[in-house]
């Protein structure tokens, strides 16, 4: 019996290893473009020379970048509100709703999660050049929306799925309106669901750059389609300062969901 712990614990700590191998090969290369952001050299070269906050006064001083910068936001913000109330209404229908084909209707929903994003961009492109979508901010709006909207729907399904609804029975009973019961009941009762939704809508929004690419325009980029054109022109270390306020914020929204649900 003893030789099993033994062996049980010798088997965590094989697991731990890996586990810390496999999550420090990940995390290494965003280590690295977040040093490289604070190196002073005009080139990609690491261990930097030197440190400077140069890049990201370059980042938010660039007409440029922060045009891009700004438009992802401004995109993101949309979608995120369109994907959370539609995914509500969508996850209302799917979850209560007893209708033929209602599997198939979730499928087709949650179908974006599944294709290749590549070939929905194309499909996209084609047509919104038909028209007149393409690079316009309706057109990219939409192109994220079909990205993100599952997502939200997963989130708020699940929430949905877990919740009593004899309280829902109950404001009915008391006299309470159908719009007022979601109002004052169900949404309250899912507001972790719907702040999951509206993390990673946001978050599907403002890291998407295949789709983006296809939809941007001279005049109109978001920043991870700006981190790629000046990719493919220049090594300039403002790539790395734009690279890291992605990882940054993607971060600080995914630190801020699990605060939210600890403190539950």
């Amino acid at each position: 019996m003893l030789l099993d712990f033994d062996r049980l614990g010798a088997m965590r700590w094989v697991l731990l290893a890996i586990g810390a191998a496999v999550a420090l090969f990940l995390l290494l290369p965003i280590a690295f473009i977040v040093a490289l952001s604070f190196g002073d050299s005009q080139w990609l070269i690491f261990p930097p020379p030197g440190w400077t906050l140069q890049w990201y006064q370059q980042l938010f001083t660039d007409s440029g970048w922060l045009s891009s910068l700004l438009t992802s936001a401004k995109i993101a913000v949309i979608v995120t509100v369109l994907s959370v109330t539609i995914g509500f209404l969508a996850s209302l229908a799917l979850v209560r709703g007893r209708f033929r084909g209602r599997r198939i209707v979730q499928a087709f929903f949650l179908t974006p999660m599944v294709l290749p994003v590549v070939v929905l961009a194309v499909a996209l492109y084609a047509f919104f050049l038909r028209i007149g979508l393409n690079g316009t901010l309706v057109g990219f709006v939409i192109g994220h929306l079909i990205i993100a909207l599952p997502f939200s729907i997963i989130a708020i399904s699940n929430s949905l799925e877990s919740f009593d609804t004899a309280l829902e029975d109950a404001a009915l009973i008391c006299g309470a309106s159908p719009l007022t019961v979601k109002l004052r009941v169900t949404l309250p009762a899912i507001k972790l669901g719907l702040f999951a939704a509206a993390i990673f809508s946001f978050l599907a929004s403002w890291d998407e750059v295949v789709v983006s690419i296809f939809m941007a325009s001279p005049t109109l980029q978001t920043l991870p389609v700006m981190i790629w054109s000046t990719l493919r022109q220049d090594l300039t270390p403002v790539i790395a300062a734009a690279s890291s306020l992605l990882v940054g914020l993607t971060c600080v929204l995914m630190l801020a969901g699990a605060v939210v649900r600890r403190a539950r």
